[in-house]
């Protein structure tokens, strides 16, 4: 996995190969480069944008996505279960 430099987080749209390391430094959630693909072609990724044939992916859009993927907090597994 590469580690997110200063530089990195600073930008406001990421390579597809840098944002599995922003997700886990931001959110904690490990994504592969590899499923982004996947997902970019069958749907469920997040939104990107493209320079030419180079996609890329807004911070804002990776956090959206990144909330959306996470549950709301629970004190217990029995409050997951229940809605």
């Amino acid at each position: 996995m590469k580690l997110i430099s200063n530089s990195d987080a600073s930008r406001p749209r990421l390579r597809r190969v840098d944002v599995p390391a922003y997700l886990a430094a931001k959110h904690g959630i490990d994504i592969a480069v590899s499923t982004l693909a996947k997902m970019a072609t069958v749907g469920g990724g997040p939104p990107m944008q493209y320079s030419g044939r180079i996609p890329l992916y807004h911070v804002q859009d990776l956090d959206g996505w990144a909330n959306e993927r996470l549950s709301k907090s629970v004190r217990s597994t029995s409050e997951r279960r229940s809605g």
